[in-house]
């Protein structure tokens, strides 16, 4: 299954590495790589630079590429991916991989019609944050990948990413937006969870930085205990003790927005509590948060 990359950005750099090297620090082809044809790119010094960084070879003519690949990544910004294979879809592409690593849109939403060129659409997305093209390839080993398009030809992209031992998850098309928002929530949505958190510390008089740094135990310890044991072991706190008396002081220290998030998110924690502890009574809390979003709307009603 040779590869190429149309697109030499950070995610094809990250890709192409260490499919052909497995995550090692020289790209030396091996059984447990994927044979890397090369790079294409509307940037000839970018696909120079990522065939220098892989070792492969910097195609000039997309054509070229496509004619040397069994497999094609377009590794574009989400926005290109169509514009990018409308012009793959014009070479002869019949029996080839065309993939994209976009975590929002799924195979068939980046190409369409392509069931009429005879190629396969899927897409594969790693659950990670590329951050530095030169040096994310590293961390891959340990990353899932959701893979998604084609099933009649799935099981040989399957055996084409598990030959360099990536974990995979392969999931419906119609999925893939919830997909995507289950990845935002734990990534993008708890950085504004995170600030939230610094913000209220600095209103109390801390700085940034001691924030910061006073949060990181008590945060890198609370994800390590959900991942490793489950929400519902690592639920500690008012809600789980079943404290509405602390709740309610909470509720009444905080802004509105501050409130408003306070609320839906205890409001999330109530059915892990019961679980854990499904001999308490969680009435009180759910009567409580109940109460404080009734008085919020009946103050709104009034201004």
């Amino acid at each position: 299954m040779k590869t190429g990359f149309i697109g030499a950005g950070k995610v094809g750099f990250t890709l192409g590495k260490f499919f052909c090297s497995k995550g090692s620090t020289d790209c030396t082809e091996s059984s447990n790589s994927i044979k890397v044809t090369g790079y294409y790119s509307r940037n000839t010094q970018s696909a120079e630079e990522a065939a220098k960084f892989t070792g492969t070879k910097a195609f000039t003519d997309m054509g070229a590429l496509i004619e040397a690949s069994d497999v094609l990544f377009l590794t574009v910004p989400d926005g290109s991916i169509t514009e990018v294979y409308e012009e793959v879809r014009q070479y002869p592409i019949q029996g080839k991989y065309i993939c994209h690593c976009s975590g929002s849109l799924s195979a068939g939403e980046a190409f369409p019609g392509i069931d009429q060129t005879g190629a396969y659409e899927y897409s594969v997305h790693p659950l990670f944050a590329v951050s530095d093209k030169y040096e994310a390839y590293k961390e891959l080993q340990d990353v899932f990948f959701a893979v998604e398009g084609n099933e009649e030809h799935l099981p040989e992209i399957k055996g084409m990413l598990k030959s360099v031992d990536i974990d995979l998850q392969v999931i419906r098309a119609e999925d893939k937006t919830l997909y995507h928002a289950a990845a935002v929530t734990a990534s993008n949505l708890a950085v504004a969870l995170m600030a939230e958190s610094i913000n209220m510390l600095c209103q109390c008089g801390f700085d940034e930085a001691d924030a910061r740094k006073a949060l990181t135990p008590l945060v890198t310890g609370n994800v390590h205990h959900v991942l490793v044991k489950g929400p519902a072991e690592a639920l500690t706190g008012p809600v789980e003790r079943g404290d509405a008396k602390t709740i309610a002081k909470h509720l009444g220290c905080l802004d509105e927005r501050q409130r408003e998030l306070y609320r839906v998110l205890s409001s999330r924690l109530i059915p892990i509590a019961e679980s854990k502890h499904p001999d308490r009574l969680y009435q009180n809390i759910k009567d409580l948060l109940e109460e404080d979003l009734l008085n919020e709307k009946l103050q709104k009603q009034e201004l």
